[in-house]
């Protein structure tokens, strides 16, 4: 459920630029449509959710060192939206979501070899926000005129 508050409580901050500002940004043509983001993102809470409860539930000797990382990655997440959304800053959004690229990744490495489900479930995660970077980084270099409005 902290995954899920986390992403609308991020909606709400970043609902009005989604209206005024994003739709004319220059955006690459593998920019999915404003309605996969509400879908993907359900999926992907659910996998991140049901990937720290198993952590949480075990014994883990290492437990907390996953559930402080995992607490990271969910903070960058939501710092994203309020960097490049509600602050309309694509370059602090890209830093951002760089740092959170190598979080999420971490997390999916180390918990592999002691949980491979909680590991495997982040694979969507994985997969959306490296395309989120490449979306993030093009609309960075192709929008200056928005980027320093």
């Amino acid at each position: 459920m902290i995954c899920f508050f986390a992403g609308l409580t991020a909606s709400y901050f970043q609902a009005d630029a989604i209206k005024t500002w994003y739709p004319y940004l220059n955006k690459p043509d593998l920019t999915p449509p404003n309605i996969m983001f509400p879908i993907a993102w359900s999926i992907i809470y659910l996998c991140m959710g049901i990937s720290v409860g198993m952590i949480i539930l075990s014994d883990l000797i290492k437990k907390q060192e996953f559930i402080k990382l995992f607490s990271i990655q969910l903070i960058l997440n939501f710092a994203w939206s309020i960097l490049f959304f509600y602050l309309r800053n694509p370059l602090l959004g890209f830093v951002d979501i760089l740092a959170l690229d190598i979080c999420v990744t971490l997390y999916a490495v180390r918990s592999y070899p002691i949980r491979k489900v909680s590991s495997l479930l982040f694979i969507p995660y994985i997969i959306w926000i490296y395309f989120a970077t490449y979306l993030n980084g093009y609309i960075l270099l192709n929008n200056c005129e928005h980027v320093l409005a």
